[in-house]
């Protein structure tokens, strides 16, 4: 496989050391690109050094436009290209209290923050590192979203489950108008996944998915890199779901007679 070998990656939101984004970036590397990683916090330059030479990493809000292109300039500017985004900031953001309320509590501005976190982040740098990749017709673009809100969803869980059934859209969207161009753009939609964030209550539901166990965050990489890679050419608007088959369960409840 060519995989990725000698490719330029941006991996978003790989400031946690066992995050999701982290793990992308880990498995690129291993696989021979080159990656750029950013947070939007200084902890990022720690994991670069776990990363190793041959890779940088950059702070950056991407909620805000003019840093996603100031990013991407010091990307272009320090390796000369960018063939591969994971866009996987999301979720949250450290150092800010995150609400989740139900439908007819909402508020304003914890609407606005669910869909700037978890679908404008992947828009502003979608938009932005498109052009390059038109230039040189070639491009994987891959969205790190979630099973919540394309496929299932849970309560206080509107502005999350939106914005990541949005981000399905954008990728739908992206790749339709660039594929003639040599350029991908897929989905991940990672169900209970075990990292430094999780709670018990999700390592628990985890515990009760078919495969008794929440995934890892090197199983959600493993997914990433394929998309990612050249070998991938042809899979392109696609819904890679990374959940130990939990959405596709019909009998809900104790399952132990029956799966």
């Amino acid at each position: 496989m060519a995989a990725v070998l000698n490719r330029i990656a941006l991996v978003t939101g790989a400031g946690s050391a066992e995050g999701i984004g982290f793990a992308c970036a880990k498995a690129l590397a291993a696989a021979g690109a080159q990656v750029a990683l950013t947070s939007t916090t200084k902890r990022i330059f720690e994991r670069l050094e776990t990363l190793g030479e041959g890779h940088a990493a950059f702070t950056a809000d991407l909620t805000i436009v003019e840093d996603v292109s100031d990013l991407i300039s010091a990307v272009k500017a320090k390796f000369g290209s960018i063939d591969i985004v994971v866009n996987n900031a999301g979720m949250v953001q450290q150092g800010i209290n995150f609400k989740s309320s139900r439908i007819e509590e909402i508020t304003d501005e914890e609407w606005q923050r669910h869909l700037a976190l978890n679908v404008t982040t992947a828009f502003n740098v979608t938009r932005a590192v498109l052009p390059l990749m038109q230039k040189r017709r070639y491009g994987r673009i891959v969205n790190v979203a979630s099973v919540t809100g394309p496929l299932v969803t849970n309560p206080k869980a509107a502005g999350y489950s939106s914005a990541k059934a949005a981000m399905t859209g954008l990728t739908r969207v992206t790749a339709i108008e660039n594929a003639s161009r040599n350029i991908t753009c897929n989905a991940v939609l990672p169900g209970w996944i075990e990292t430094a964030s999780s709670s018990n209550e999700e390592i628990l539901a985890g515990k009760a998915t078919p495969s008794k166990r929440p995934g890892t965050a090197s199983e959600v990489a493993a997914a990433c890199l394929f998309l990612a890679s050249e070998e991938a050419s042809y899979v392109n608007g696609a819904m890679l779901v990374v959940d130990g088959a939990n959405s596709i369960v019909e009998f809900k409840g104790a399952g132990d007679a029956w799966y």
